[in-house]
């Protein structure tokens, strides 16, 4: 029966256009060339003869999809009467249905130009009509997947899905995260047919009927490098798909666990001390995010190294605004799982706070705070100098939004108790910018917030703040002597000069040579 049915096709031969690589890519003024099929028995043979060990990697992308082209003699333009819907399911007796299934996601191979919404309307449709019915039938499976089946599914999604992804408005520069988020999000014209064929490999991933032993053939590590490489995509809902098709590889083929992971972390890399360009950094910060939280405790060493050389640096790019919140969570995971490892944490923290970027700056601090919640006494007590010496400078900020953000870190009640603690170290670090700040800060909030703290350390150990005042008023004194000796000093100078400039008398100046220091330059001369 079903021979007869598709003895009714034609098979009118296609002319000969130039082949397309990928849905919706091309840049050229001429639109790009659709493809017909030829659905009698031949052509079919000719397609399963597309060698099925062919590499999907990212190098042999174009030669692939122009084997397959060649292959069905895909070399005219279309015509409406070469490319018709093949028949329902529910009209192919079940024993013929797996071959039905093959004939179609053949049909699907065909690539159109999306770029043109006039162009080729009816085939198009007919299409879209038939990655629905095999989305539909992937769901509704109840037998495993054969190899063939699972070759031409993977087959089909590679030559719709692998393409170039270009970021053309951030070619030529590193643009901030505040430009980033003003800009509207780039749309795929092809995205109404890509998201079905996601839809299809999100089921067939899925499914219990993919065996994962057999489907780690061709869900093989070209595969997921070439699924990576569209993470870069401009497009927030083809990203927002392939996170969850990567999560759930992850999930499904244990065998590329530690694969993936490391592909991730070249990413990162790459982004971080390369090109500071990429659009998917949040996205896949999300899927790490749930990795982590799934690691076995104690912490293997490979995964304390990938927090200390992916995510600790991950904070050095300008545009850290656009993914900070997953970044965060995933350290936060990190702590959850080790909380010795938090030292770490925060001395990276440290080594790329940002000097001039005031609104990085807050988002730091806000990290560091969530940090702090998950650190105790001896990890705390390994840095807590250098932090607070950062600290200390947030405080003296003239930005309202930093020195407020350094002062909330005291209504934390686990980090106050941290403090506390150690108040005979932190004190004499930060009272010189609460004081300054108590006194001398243009915003009357600040000062208010800044009273609070200074009251918290006054309660807790009033006779050490007394003497840390008393210090203080006296290297402040001693400062004020010194400057106000500086000033006369200067001002003998100039008169000395104008009085010998009147006179027309030279000035020489004879400077003292003074000894060389440890480090091989002169110290200057004492006053």
């Amino acid at each position: 029966m079903i021979k007869q049915i598709l003895n009714r096709f034609p098979r009118k031969p296609a002319k000969s256009v130039e082949s397309q690589e990928g849905e919706g890519t091309s840049t050229s003024s001429s639109p790009a060339n659709s493809a017909g099929y030829n659905y009698g028995s031949s052509n079919a043979s000719s397609l399963s003869a597309v060698d099925s060990n062919s590499s999907l990697g990212l190098n042999h992308c174009d030669k692939f999809v122009e084997d397959v082209n060649a292959k069905l003699n895909l070399n005219g333009s279309m015509s409406a009467s070469s490319y018709e819907a093949l028949p329902s399911f529910r009209d192919v007796p079940n024993s013929e249905r797996q071959n039905m299934f093959i004939e179609k996601l053949h049909m699907c191979c065909f690539l159109f130009d999306y770029t043109d919404p006039s162009r080729n309307l009816r085939e198009k449709e007919i299409k879209r009509q038939t990655l629905v019915e095999l989305v539909d039938y992937v769901s509704s499976a109840n037998d495993k997947f054969t190899e063939i089946m699972m070759q031409e599914i993977i087959k089909m999604v590679s030559i719709n899905l692998f393409r170039t992804v270009t970021s053309s408005h951030r070619e030529n520069k590193i643009v901030e995260a505040s430009d980033l988020e003003e800009e509207e999000p780039s749309m795929d014209p092809a995205w109404p047919y890509l998201q079905i064929v996601y839809e299809l490999l999100l089921r067939f991933v899925t499914s219990p009927e993919t065996d994962s032993k057999l489907a780690k053939r061709y869900v093989d590590h070209s595969f997921v490098l070439r699924l990576l490489d569209l993470f870069d995509s401009e497009d927030p809902r083809e990203r927002d798909y392939l996170k969850t098709v990567l999560h759930r590889i992850y999930g499904k083929f244990m065998v590329h666990r530690p694969f993936i992971r490391k592909a991730i972390n070249n990413i990162f890399c790459l982004f971080i001390f390369e090109t500071e360009k990429h659009n998917g950094i949040a996205e896949l910060l999300e899927i790490l995010g749930s990795i982590i939280n799934g690691f076995a405790m104690p912490l293997k060493e490979e995964h304390k190294m990938f927090l200390v050389r992916a995510f600790v640096p991950l904070h050095k790019p300008k545009c850290v605004p656009m993914y900070h919140q997953q970044l965060s969570y995933c350290i936060t995971q990190f702590l959850e799982k080790d909380c010795k490892l938090a030292d770490t944490v925060i001395r990276g923290l440290l080594k790329y706070w940002p000097m001039t970027n005031s609104s990085k700056e807050v988002l730091f601090l806000a990290e560091l705070e969530e940090v702090l919640e998950a650190t105790q006494s001896a990890e705390f007590q390994r840095c807590m100098v250098p932090m607070f010496r950062q600290i200390n400078r947030c405080l003296s900020s003239s930005h309202f939004q930093v020195a407020v953000r350094a002062l909330f870190l005291w209504n934390n009640d686990h980090i106050q108790t941290l403090i506390k603690e150690n108040h005979k170290i932190i004190l004499p670090i930060v009272l010189p910018a609460l004081e300054e700040n108590a006194r001398n800060h243009w915003n009357q909030a600040i000062q208010s917030y800044t009273m609070n703290v200074r009251k918290i350390f006054s309660d807790t150990d009033p006779a050490f703040y007394g003497e840390c005042m008393h210090k203080f008023q006296e290297d402040e004194a001693r400062a004020k002597d010194l400057k106000s000796k500086q000033e006369a000093k200067w001002k003998r100078l100039e008169e000395m000069a104008a009085t010998r400039a009147a006179n027309n008398e030279p000035v020489l100046v004879s400077p003292k040579t003074a000894p060389l220091s440890p480090s091989g330059k002169a110290h200057r001369a004492s006053d």
